[in-house]
C-alpha cells in the first residue's frame, strides 16, 4: 500500500484570524510561551482582537491604611507583581491595548503609570479608581501620551482643576468621566471649565451637593448622559448653613435634568444599593461586597461587565504565587 502523505497546512501556515480565534481562549501566562513558537504565532499573540482591553480587575495590592499622606502604605512584593504583570501583558499586546481596568484596591506608583503609557500609547479608556500614590506630574504625563483617550474613571481628588486642565489640552476626543466618591462644587467647576464637550458623566454612589448637581445641569450643554443613582444628595439649609440628606429630588432638578437624553437616578427605599450608601454614611465601602459589586453601572458604555479570560482568577494565582 503506498504511503499516505499529509496534505493539511502545518500550524505555522495557518492563517492568522483562525490563531487569533484559538488564542482569544487562552490567559497572559498560557499566551507568554505560544507567542515564542514562531513569528506568525507571535504577530497572532499581539493581535487587538484579544488585547484591545486588558482587565486587572482582579489584582489587589497587599496594603495597609496610613494617618499620614498618601494614607496607604503597599508591600514591595506588590509593587515588583504588579511590575511583572505589566511586563508581559506590554510585551505581549505590543502597542494594541485600548482599554485598561484596575481594581479600587490597585494602588500604582508613577513608575508603574509611566511604563503603562509609554507602552499603550493608543488607550482611549483607562479604569482606575485608586490614585493614593500617583503624583500630579504622574498623571499629566501619562494624560499628555494619550491623546486618544476618551473614557476615564477615577476617584475623588482634593484639587481636579489640574487633571481636568491637561484632559482639555491633551485628549481632544474626550467625552466620558465618571467620578467615585465626593463631587462637591470645586469639582463641578473643574469639569464645565474644561470639558465643554463632555458628553456622558457617571456620579453613581457618591456623595453630591444639590449645589454642584445644579451647576453641571445648567453650564454643560453637551451632556447627554448623566447617572446619579444611589447618590446621597446634600442641601444647605438656608438658615444655618448646614447640610442635610435629601432623598428624592426636586422639580429645579427634575426640570434641568429633562433636556438631558439619558438621566439616571434612583433613591429607593428599597433599592439595595443604595441601603449600602445610607449604611456606609456616602462612602461606599466596596470591599465588604460582592467582588463584581464596584464594577457595575446604568450606563453601558460605562459598566465593565465579566472579567474575560485574558486576566482570570487561574492567571491571577499563577502570577501571584
Amino acid at each position: 500500500m503506498a504511503d499516505t502523505k499529509f496534505i493539511g497546512k502545518r500550524w505555522e501556515e495557518m492563517e492568522t484570524d483562525v490563531l487569533v480565534k484559538i488564542f482569544k481562549e487562552l490567559n497572559m501566562i498560557q499566551l507568554a510561551p505560544v507567542s515564542r513558537v514562531c513569528r506568525s504565532w507571535r504577530l497572532a499573540c499581539s493581535d487587538p482582537f484579544i488585547w484591545n482591553t486588558l482587565d486587572l480587575g482582579l489584582l489587589q495590592s497587599n496594603f495597609i491604611q496610613t494617618r499620614a499622606s498618601p494614607y496607604i502604605w503597599v508591600d514591595e512584593r506588590s509593587d515588583k507583581r504588579l511590575t511583572r504583570i505589566l511586563r508581559v501583558a506590554m510585551a505581549l499586546s505590543r502597542g494594541n491595548i485600548t482599554s485598561m481596568i484596575f481594581h479600587f484596591n490597585l494602588y500604582m506608583k508613577d513608575d508603574h503609570l509611566s511604563y503603562i503609557s509609554e507602552w499603550s500609547p493608543h488607550l482611549r479608556r483607562l479604569v482606575m479608581p485608586a490614585w493614593n500614590r500617583i503624583t500630579k506630574v504622574g498623571i499629566c504625563q501619562a494624560i499628555r501620551r494619550w491623546e486618544n483617550l476618551e473614557s476615564l474613571t477615577m476617584p475623588s481628588i482634593a484639587h481636579p482643576p489640574y487633571i481636568m486642565e491637561e484632559i482639555s489640552r491633551s485628549c481632544k476626543n474626550f467625552s466620558q468621566l465618571k467620578v467615585m466618591g465626593t463631587f462637591d462644587m470645586h469639582f463641578a467647576s473643574a469639569i464645565a471649565t474644561n470639558l465643554q464637550k463632555l458628553k456622558v458623566l457617571s456620579l453613581r454612589c457618591s456623595i453630591i451637593t444639590k449645589e454642584a448637581l445644579l451647576y453641571i445641569l445648567n453650564r454643560m450643554d453637551n451632556l447627554e448622559v448623566l447617572n446619579i443613582s444611589h447618590c446621597l444628595l446634600l442641601e444647605a439649609l438656608a438658615t444655618s448653613g448646614r447640610k442635610q440628606v435629601r432623598f428624592e429630588l426636586d422639580q429645579s432638578i427634575l426640570q434641568k435634568a429633562s433636556r438631558i437624553r439619558e438621566f439616571f437616578h434612583c433613591q429607593s427605599s428599597s433599592c439595595i444599593t443604595c441601603k449600602r450608601m445610607i449604611e456606609d454614611e456616602g462612602l461606599m465601602r466596596w470591599y465588604r461586597y460582592e467582588d463584581w459589586f464596584w464594577r457595575w453601572d446604568e450606563v453601558s458604555t460605562l459598566d465593565l461587565g465579566d472579567y474575560g479570560k485574558l486576566f482570570g482568577e487561574n492567571c491571577v494565582n499563577s502570577l501571584t504565587a
